[in-house]
This record gives C-alpha cells, structure tokens and sequence, in this order.
C-alpha cells in the first residue's frame, strides 16, 4: 500500500473543505437578516478575492467605527518594523524603554507579550478616555499585577506601552510612530492618511480609534488572507505574519492582536461570548478551550471589535466575511452557522 505523504494530506484536508462550501446566496441573506435583527448594518462575504454578497442598511461608503480592529493596523505595522530590523519580538523592552532595568520583573518582558497581552502590566482601559497628557507615559509607570507570561489581560496599557518603544526606535529617523503606521500598512492597503484618536502629547491610541467603511476594513481582511500581502505588494513577509497566529500559553484564542478559531478541533471547545468574557476582570475568564465556533474551521482568525464589529478570515475556505453593527446581542457561532451552513 502507498503511503500518502502527510504534506498531501494537508492539502487534501484544505481541498475537501475549500470545495464543500457553495456560494448560496439565499444563506448569506438569512445571515444578513440574523445580523440586522441585531442592529447590523453592513455584511460583506469575499471569497477567492471577488465580493460575492454586499448589503447594507445604510449608505454603504460611510465610515464607522472599528473599535479593536484597529489593533491588526498597528500589529501589522509592528510586524513591518521587525522586518526593517528597528525591533525583534523577543528583544527586553527594558533594553528600549530603560527605566524598566532596574525593575527585577519589568525587565524580563519581552516585545512579543505586548502584543498578546501577557506582559502582566495592568491593563488600564481608563487609557481608552478623552483628556489625557500623555498616555504613553502613563503606561511605562503602571504596575505589574501578574508575572510575565502568566496571565493574559486585555487592555490598552500593553499596546501603548509598544507605541513608546517604538516611538524610541523611531526618534533617530524624525519619523512618528502614525508616520510609520502609514508609510507601512495605510498607504500598501489604499487607505492613505485617515483620523485617529491621539493624546495631548501627539501620541496615538493603538488599542482603538479607527473609523472606516466596510470596503476599506475589508482591505485588512485582504492582506491577512494573504498572509501579509495586498495586491501583490508584500507588507508583512508570510513567514513573519504566521507569528500573528502563534497563540501563548495563557491564552490558547489569541495570538498577536488576532483572536484565534483553533480550539474549535478539541472535543472540549467552548463557544462564550467573547466580548462579555472582556468585560470581567483580567483575573476572571477562563481561556481554556474557547473558539468563535465549534463548526467554522479551526484555520479561521478574527479582528475584533467592541459591539460586535467582525472581520472573519477563513484560510482554507479562502473567505472573508465582514460584519459591522451597533452594540446588541449578536452569537459569532449562531451567525457562522448560519453563513456557512454548517
């Protein structure tokens, strides 16, 4: 008997389930329908790089706002860096920001905890307001209240600290830190300059601020299917942006800034809603086993943000799906369900 090499048997896997989902859409409405029953307003699906279902329940060219998917911006944008050599993932921070040295557990944080939240910093979402000075500044000086590595906690502390070293990196080349963002990421996807949310210091809010249209958030989800390119351009290199999907150890559903589908393979897999989860304390969820849902492939990643605002991105059905709303009561696995008919 012929044994099949196991590389072939990938790509059969990811063949029989790019091929067992069907175009429908009759299901695509049904799923526009759950979503505008829950105060959507657009639903974009993308498959093999052509719009395949577009409705919207208002002008389809206004701008909303994004929430944390502005968070895979500025990870792409710290992924750009590391290829341009200013910074690695596994460099001190301490070695940049060097008021940490003498600091025995600040030291021993890495670039890469910033980025999956596991740094142990507190996470302040009072850095989310309006008014402050210097937000940047703030954040260096909060205390640790988890070792390192340990605990993941999602807040805007961790991001606004990495906008401070590479502030840092920057300062020599006169660049900003947006400067970069828009050099690297905004002008490859087309978007050029657009607002965002600074301090009274210039710096900007990394955990949130984007406003966008459904087509131009859409051209995120591009480069992520791609793998870290957009049209040809190469923004990210492939091997660099699969550290996106590296999930830590305390928290298996997220990697670098990307909420992760990979648990929905163990027969353990829980479905909660994500968004309530955040709301506890850093100290209160429970990680272990949580996907987006137990029937979408354990390959999708997902950009999210506040009040149900969704860029799925399913690799081996090479589909996007685009959804944006109000703040109401919306299931990820009942909506997937629903639009791949599963």
């Amino acid at each position: 008997m012929t044994k099949i090499p196991a590389a072939t048997l990938v790509l059969l896997a990811l063949a029989t389930r790019l091929f067992a989902f069907e175009v429908s859409p009759d299901r695509f409405k049904q799923a526009a329908d759950y979503s505008r029953e829950r105060r959507g307003f657009s639903l974009v699906v993308m498959q093999h790089d052509k719009v395949v279902f577009e409705k919207y329940e208002d002008a389809p060219g206004e701008p909303h706002k994004i929430y944390s998917g502005t968070k895979a911006f500025w990870v792409m944008a710290a992924l750009a860096a590391v290829n341009d050599g200013l910074l690695s993932l596994d460099e001190r921070v301490c070695d940049t920001i060097t008021e940490w040295k003498n600091d025995p557990r600040k030291r021993r944080i890495r670039v890469r905890q910033l980025l999956d939240f596991t740094d142990g910093i507190e996470p302040a979402s009072f850095l989310h307001g309006d008014g402050i000075a210097d937000r940047n500044r703030i954040a260096i000086n909060l205390p640790l209240v988890a070792e390192p590595g340990a605990r993941f906690m999602y807040g805007p502390a961790h991001l606004q600290i990495f906008d401070e070293l590479l502030r840092r990196k920057l300062a020599s080349r006169g660049e900003g830190t947006f400067d970069y963002l828009e050099k690297k990421v905004l002008r490859p996807l087309g978007l050029g300059r657009i607002d965002y949310k600074k301090d009274a210091a210039g710096n900007p809010l990394l955990a949130t601020g984007f406003k966008l249209t459904a087509r131009q958030w859409l051209r995120m989800g591009v480069l992520l299917l791609h793998r870290g390119s957009y049209e040809g351009r190469v923004v990210v290199p492939a091997g660099l942006f699969n550290e996106c999907l590296q999930p830590s150890v305390a928290n298996p559903a997220f990697g670098l800034g990307m909420w992760l589908n990979r648990e929905a393979r163990s027969s353990a897999a829980r479905e909660p809603d994500i968004e309530n989860l955040l709301e506890l304390k850093w100290y209160q969820p429970n990680w272990d086993h949580v996907c987006f849902c137990r029937d979408a492939p354990a390959d999708m990643f997902v950009s999210l943000g506040s009040g149900y605002q969704r860029l799925y991105v399913i690799p081996s059905l090479d589909l996007i799906v685009l959804r944006q709303g109000l703040d109401a009561k919306f299931s990820d696995a009942a909506f997937l369900r629903i639009l791949l008919g599963r």
